[in-house]
């Protein structure tokens, strides 16, 4: 209860300080001036949840994000499992996969626009390319950290190749694993709110840019919060489902999280 006292303190006192810096009109190195108080913000953000319009793009950004998450999340720790355990898979995967990992996902926006007959399935795309890259990482590292012994100790007791990938292998990898995922969900959200502003017809991103070109600016930080907080709601969902799938392991001294 303390944690959460000090952290819902914290946030509030960021809104307040960003109050008075705004309300006042201070300028240092930056123009808070040029910038919306947060009452003013507070009383857009109302005026928007009341309106069909905006939970039509919270539910069009939440199901493209969904869609590419879970094809990044199920296809990713299938190809770290794969380049991690076989020589073959390393051989054939790894070389492309190293290539083109390092090339941000926003810059396949103009190649999604190509590939793919509407922008629906190119902001997709994009967000499953997002999440993509850092799961299959984070899951090929913890794979082959895996200590050899418990693979032997399986193995001597006449486990196979499954038995040993199902009962320590993908066990003992899935703390890494869920890190991937919270990393990949992350970049994911990064990506498909750039795509919706530039090539999108709904969704959050391309709702706060709108109001940027038509000059709304407590509209433009309405939008800004709202991906915040989704962003947050989603990572808190895959780290309770973390905490749910790797419930066996010992708590962390002083329960920090």
């Amino acid at each position: 209860m303390t944690r959460r006292l000090v952290r819902l303190a914290a946030l509030l006192g960021a809104v307040g300080l960003w109050q008075l810096l705004t309300a006042q009109h201070v300028r240092l190195w930056v123009r808070f001036d040029h910038l919306p108080t947060a009452v003013q913000v507070w009383h857009a953000f109302g005026l928007r949840l009341g309106t069909e319009e905006y939970w039509q793009d919270l539910t069009e950004s939440l199901r493209r994000i969904g869609t590419g998450f879970l094809l990044a999340g199920l296809l990713g720790v299938a190809a770290g499992v794969l380049t991690a355990r076989s020589r073959w898979a390393a051989d054939l995967l790894g070389p492309v996969l190293e290539v083109v990992r390092p090339v941000p996902a926003i810059a396949l926006v103009p190649v999604a626009i190509m590939l793919f007959p509407e922008n629906e399935q190119g902001i997709v795309a994009i967000t499953f390319a997002a999440a993509f890259f850092p799961v299959t990482v984070a899951t090929r590292h913890a794979v082959r950290a895996v200590p050899p012994l418990w693979e032997e100790a399986v193995r001597t007791m006449g486990g196979g190749r499954g038995r040993v990938l199902w009962s320590v292998v993908l066990p003992a990898a899935l703390p890494g694993v869920v890190g991937g995922l919270s990393v990949g969900l992350g970049v994911s959200w990064i990506c498909v709110i750039s795509a919706e502003m530039i090539s999108g017809q709904f969704g959050v991103g391309y709702r706060t840019w709108q109001a940027y070109t038509v000059l709304d600016y407590p509209g433009v930080f309405v939008g800004i919060a709202t991906i915040g907080l989704l962003g947050w709601l989603t990572s808190g969902a895959v780290e309770l489902l973390g905490r749910r799938l790797t419930g066996w392991l010992p708590p962390r001294p002083g329960g920090a999280g």
